[in-house]
């Protein structure tokens, strides 16, 4: 496994003993020392979560997993708030041509309703002529 620099410097920031795991203490006295408290049994169920070996100590492997993990929650509410941008005027949760035509024109791009209807047509999968955020998540995939 290839893993990003930062990640490692991320490890041995919290990695206070330089053993290569974090311990709960270790996770716990780093988060308190950027201005956050943790529980102790707090700390422990997090790492319980994510500790691939069995060891009550974080990994890089682990680390990266958790990293990757909460950019995956980012980047589904940077593509809901996409989405939201899209959505129709009366907020009934899809794309339609219109609400694309008119978002499009907002962002200085003209498009006909025709064309509007065949960029959703593309990725509409059930067929039902608009884009759920489901959708629309493939299709910014």
């Amino acid at each position: 496994m290839r893993v990003n620099v930062e990640f490692k410097h991320v490890l041995k920031y919290f990695d206070e003993d330089g053993d290569g795991k974090i311990s709960p203490c270790e996770l716990r006295n780093k988060v308190g020392m950027m201005g956050g408290e943790l529980l102790l049994k707090d700390v422990e169920l997090l790492i319980d979560e994510f500790d691939s070996d069995g060891d009550g100590l974080l990994s890089l492997e682990d680390l990266v997993k958790i990293m990757e993990d909460s950019g995956e929650d980012e980047k589904l509410k940077d593509l809901a708030e996409a989405f939201e941008m899209y959505n129709d005027t009366q907020m009934l949760g899809f794309i339609t041509p219109k609400s694309l035509q008119i978002m499009l024109g907002r962002l200085g791009e003209s498009k006909s309703i025709d064309q509007c209807i065949g960029m959703i047509s593309h990725f509409d999968l059930n067929g039902d002529g608009v884009l759920s955020f489901h959708e629309f998540r493939v299709m910014m995939g």
